[in-house]
């Protein structure tokens, strides 16, 4: 009588591991419920209203004139007392403070700050409201056009970030520290006395992370689109790649991560050391252009950027499978380097 074949140890450390997932809330938290309370916060605090009004501080003096010219330009115009003007323009309340002539026949003074953006737009714009009240013609007739493209909003910039982002956290926690955990339970130690190799704690690892992704990645695409109407204007199966390759890169990370660590508190100081400049530099929140241009290069070459950029490629833009080579190439770089290091430095105990 044979003896029935037993299963695969990949297929039993995966099942061990999705079995574990699911009696843990705070991972189903943090996977699931944190990047969908994240894109509600951010979406609504920077959902679309329209124009922000340019808010001007005006010192005694000012004319009545001058202040209706401004408002029928659609300038919010606060009268100030010079202590309060300079309060209000060092704390952004106001992005302008207009000073009256000295003497009749000096110009107006416009107090602003030049390192802010939205302060010199300010500043052009009182002034062209103004030059026009006292008499000023343009030379040249211009229309005005106003456009929405689609994916302009920062929501659609916002969703591909987290995205990426809940993807990173999700490989890095729910692989590097699982495994520190184990080993400082001596769980490891007792996995040795199974008819396993090294590599197939590994893959499993990474096997049960790959296939809470596309749950992942449907729940939060499904969100943004009732909630904030975001749309993916490419690939549905190049985003599902992206993706995918971009959690395999880093399940790799963190393999290599926790490759030696002996506890908890060593792993999440490595696993923030990885993470925590990615978080400012790849463009999760922002672009990643506003960095100088010499990092550029440096910046590109990080996984996290080039998911970003490759999930953005995709849902903004329409990029197809080819259009995500060029991401996938970096991600499949450091995923490989990362394992093979992982796997060669690997303790079990």
């Amino acid at each position: 009588m044979t003896e029935p074949q037993r299963p695969h140890p990949v297929v039993q450390l995966t099942l061990m591991r999705l079995r574990e997932m699911m009696r843990e809330p705070g991972a189903l938290f943090w996977t699931f419920g944190f990047p969908v309370l994240l894109s509600v916060a951010l979406g609504i605090a920077f959902r679309v209203k329209g124009p922000e009004p340019v808010v001007v501080g005006a010192l005694p003096g000012v004319t009545v004139q001058a202040r209706d010219a401004l408002a029928s330009g659609g300038v919010q115009v606060r009268p100030l007392d010079e202590a309060a003007a300079k309060a209000a323009l060092r704390s952004g309340q106001v992005a302008v403070v207009l000073v009256p002539p000295a003497r009749p026949g000096e110009p107006f003074t416009y107090g602003f700050d030049p390192a802010r953006p939205e302060a010199r737009l300010a500043r052009a714009t009182v002034d062209a409201i103004l030059q026009k009240a006292a008499g000023r013609q343009d030379r040249l007739a211009v229309r005005d056009q106003e456009v929405s493209e689609p994916g302009s909003r920062y929501i659609d910039f916002l969703i591909p970030g987290l995205l990426a982002m809940n993807l990173m956290s999700g490989s890095m926690w729910g692989i590097g520290w699982v495994i520190v955990e184990m080993r400082v339970r001596k769980l490891l130690k007792r996995l040795l006395a199974a008819p396993m190799r090294r590599r197939h704690l590994l893959f499993a690892f990474g096997l049960s992370r790959l296939m809470v992704i596309p749950f992942e990645i449907a729940l939060i695409l499904i969100f943004a689109r009732l909630v904030f109407g975001v749309q993916v204007a490419g690939s549905y199966a190049a985003l599902v790649l992206v993706s995918l390759a971009g959690s395999a890169s880093f399940a790799a990370i963190a393999i290599l991560v926790a490759s030696r660590a002996q506890n908890t508190q060593t792993v999440s100081g490595l696993m923030n050391l990885v993470m925590l400049p990615m978080f400012v530099l790849s463009g999760v929140f922002f672009s990643s252009t506003h960095f100088p241009e010499v990092t550029r290069p440096f910046i590109s070459a990080l996984p996290l950027t080039a998911m970003c950029d490759g999930m953005r490629a995709v849902m903004i833009d329409g990029a197809g499978l080819a259009g995500t080579l060029p991401y996938l190439a970096v991600l499949a770089a450091w995923g490989v380097v990362s394992f093979v290091l992982g796997l060669r430095w690997f303790r079990w105990g």
